[in-house]
C-alpha cells in the first residue's frame, strides 16, 4: 500500500513540474508587450560560454513598448546584440554604446493567430507530457499487481491517477485560455 502512495505522490509532483515547464514555455510567448520573460532562455557568449542573458545583463521595461539591455561590461554589448538578431525574436535591437534597446512593435492580427496557434502547441506538449506521465506511473502500478498488489487497490490507485490527470489538464486548458485572451486582446 506504501508504495501505491508513492507512486500517487510521484504522478502529482511530475504533472506539477509538466505545468510549470509549460507556464514558462507560455511566459516566452509575448503577448503585445515588452516583457523581460521574452528575453528568458537567450544565451550570450560570454567569454567562450554561452550564458544566460539574465547573468550579464540588466534587463527592464521602462514602458509597455519597450525593453532596454544593460550589460554590466560594455564590451558584452555587440555579444548581446548577435544574440538577440540570432534569435527567433523577430526584432531589431539599438545600440546606442551604453546599453541595448528592444522596440516592441505593435501585433498584426496575422501575428496574434500565429502566436495563439502556438500557445495550442505549447499547451498540447503540457498535455502529452502529463498523459506520459499518467501511462508510466500506471506501467508502474501494474508491476506492483505482478507483485501480489491486491487488484482493488491497484483499481482505485488508476482511477486516483485519472482523477490528477483530469485536473492537470483542466488546469493546462485554462491556462491555454488565458493566454489566448491576452495574445487576442488588442
Amino acid at each position: 500500500m506504501e508504495e501505491i502512495n508513492m507512486y500517487l505522490e510521484e504522478a502529482e509532483e511530475s504533472m506539477a513540474k509538466a505545468l510549470d515547464q509549460t507556464k514558462k514555455e507560455l511566459s516566452k510567448i509575448r503577448a503585445g508587450k515588452a516583457s523581460p520573460a521574452m528575453l528568458q532562455g537567450l544565451k550570450v557568449e560570454y567569454y567562450g560560454t554561452m550564458t544566460p542573458l539574465d547573468q550579464i545583463a540588466n534587463v527592464n521595461t521602462p514602458d509597455a513598448r519597450s525593453i532596454v539591455i544593460k550589460p554590466w561590461e560594455k564590451t558584452m554589448l555587440k555579444e548581446v546584440e548577435k544574440a538577440i538578431i540570432n534569435s527567433d525574436l523577430g526584432i531589431n535591437p539599438s545600440n546606442d554604446g551604453e546599453q541595448i534597446r528592444l522596440n516592441i512593435p505593435p501585433m498584426t492580427e496575422e501575428r496574434r493567430k500565429e502566436l495563439a496557434k502556438q500557445t495550442k502547441n505549447e499547451t498540447e506538449n503540457g498535455k502529452i507530457r502529463v498523459r506520459n506521465i499518467r501511462k508510466d506511473i500506471n506501467s508502474g502500478l501494474k508491476a506492483l499487481l505482478k507483485e501480489g498488489a491486491s487488484e482493488d487497490a491497484i483499481k482505485v490507485a488508476e482511477d486516483n491517477v485519472q482523477i490528477t490527470t483530469d485536473k492537470f489538464i483542466k488546469k493546462l486548458d485554462e491556462l491555454y485560455v488565458a493566454k489566448e485572451v491576452e495574445i487576442m486582446t488588442v
